[in-house]
């Protein structure tokens, strides 16, 4: 039953409706689009606003409020401000619905609404809901996408539904199953890197940032390919220099990939201004940027971070690693300090954060162990190697501090390329820790099917990738399984 309010809303937007309404995607629109990627979202209601004001009959603006909303609670996180948006979502689809049914933007527009509150929802676990709205939205790609084959927005939404299917929450995926629908990841990928040279010479050149953005996410969060930064620069090089969305993606993609000096340069030199949205997450990466070469800062960083952030993810994460921060200073008390708030602040919604939880209910860290983990994460492979050089396995009285010291050894001599050694740390790691609930052994099985299939001895490859399957309660469980699953869709 639609709601008193979204009855007035509709209302209201009909007061100056015809039937000879349009969806004109013009200059204005296509500023007002420019605004909101680059993350100016006041100046995007205006320009939104003014389109309403002077051509009251097209229906793109309603479209790009609901980009508007998206962008707001992508950036915020709040449930607040979910629960104060998602009711914007029944007018602007009736809206919509009352236009011209001949357009590509009329079934197009209506799946980019239902799609962008499927994924919104999913961060809040509102799964069921999240599901029907990609079924809706993928059942009006397919059906736009055969009446007009050419038009290339579809191409957009198809590729990004394909991409994301296979790295979907339990919850929602169990959920999705009841609608039949299957994605391939490596097809949606495809679709994209195909738009990224397409749409420049179309007449959507105006979609490209955001066909960018989706990329991006799909190599580093989904296929977690550490080889794609060059591409992602490449691809962010035409971007408007004063569009943070730009500086997210820059940044993100040099922390996923080893380039942490990059990540702290590009989040430093970000654009500022009360014009552009609040973005709290940057202040978390420069934090965490910062941890991985051990400088003091990050605590600067993050604490800036918990103390202006009203969302649900990370907030144990960043008291985690203020605990690591204080013990890797020799600061035990302060580690138990933020330990504990570790345990009592934030939510349990993102996987990190459920690891940070698990981590806090873990004996503490073995100071070279920790500071050989960030010095990995950063990309600063021979430190990583020199923490713990002297260290042997016997050394360590705990086994999870055994199981992590393999795993550890074999991460580093895999990104140093020497691949031998990397395997049999990683069989090391297997062999103690493959009945135990850490994550070390099962991301040791997908790492070594990575190096059999990059080897192209696909029948080993498929064990390691198997094996990682078959490991269960788990830390990081999900995300490590479709990663092994990915690999048995590439080699099959």
């Amino acid at each position: 039953m639609i709601s008193i309010r979204v009855k007035l809303t509709v209302v209201l937007l009909f007061l100056n409706f015809s039937v000879y309404a349009n969806f004109d995607f013009n200059a204005n629109c296509i500023k007002a689009y420019e605004e909101v990627l680059s993350l100016r979202l006041s100046s995007a209601r205006t320009l939104i606003a003014l389109e309403k004001k002077n051509n009251p009959k097209n229906s793109i603006p309603y479209l790009l409020d609901n980009y508007v909303d998206y962008f707001t609670i992508m950036t915020s996180e709040s449930r607040s401000d979910f629960e104060r948006l998602k009711n914007n979502k029944s007018a602007r689809l009736i809206r919509i619905e009352q236009d011209d049914i001949k357009s590509p933007f009329y079934l197009f527009a209506q799946a980019e609404i239902n799609l962008q509150w499927a994924l919104t929802r999913g961060r809040f676990q509102e799964y069921f809901a999240s599901a029907i709205e990609i079924n809706k939205a993928y059942k009006y790609l397919q059906e736009n996408n055969n009446k007009f084959p050419n038009f290339l927005p579809n191409q957009k939404n198809l590729g990004m539904i394909n991409a994301l299917l296979g790295s979907l929450p339990g919850g929602l995926k169990k959920t999705m199953s009841t609608f039949g629908i299957e994605g391939n990841t490596q097809t949606g990928v495809r679709m994209l890197e195909s738009l990224i040279i397409k749409l420049p010479k179309s007449n959507y050149a105006y979609f490209y940032d955001e066909v960018v953005f989706s990329l991006s996410y799909v190599k580093l969060d989904i296929l977690n390919d550490t080889g794609s930064y060059k591409n992602i620069l490449k691809n962010t090089e035409s971007i408007d220099t004063s569009s943070l969305l730009r500086v997210y993606m820059r940044s993100y993609a040099a922390m996923k990939t080893g380039h942490n000096a990059q990540a702290i340069a590009t989040i430093v030199s970000r654009p500022k201004g009360n014009q552009y949205e609040t973005f709290p997450y940057l202040d978390y990466l420069l934090g965490i940027a910062n941890m991985r070469k051990l400088d003091q800062d990050a605590s600067i960083y993050l604490k800036t971070y918990i103390q202006n952030y009203k969302g649900i993810n990370y907030v144990k994460d960043a008291y985690l690693n203020l605990a690591w921060l204080a013990l890797v200073k020799g600061n035990k008390s302060g580690y138990q300090e933020n330990i504990n708030l570790v345990k009592l602040k934030g939510y349990s919604y993102h996987e990190k954060d459920k690891q940070a939880l698990n981590e806090a209910n873990y004996p503490i860290s073995d100071v070279s162990l920790l500071k050989s983990r960030l010095l990995f994460d950063g990309g600063y492979y021979d430190k990583a190697l020199a923490a713990i050089k002297n260290e042997k396995v016997d050394g360590f009285k705990i086994l999870r501090d055994k199981i992590e010291y393999c795993y550890r050894l074999g991460r580093i001599y895999d990104e140093m390329q020497e691949d031998d050694i990397a395997i049999k740390f990683y069989q090391f790691a297997i062999n103690l820790g493959r009945n135990k609930k850490y994550y070390f052994a099962a991301n040791s099985a997908v790492r070594i099917g990575t190096i059999y299939e990059e080897k192209k001895n696909f029948p080993q490859a498929k064990i390691f990738y198997e094996l990682a399957v078959d490991m269960k309660g788990h830390d990081y469980e999900n995300s490590i399984e479709n990663k092994a699953k990915e690999g048995l869709k590439r080699i099959n």
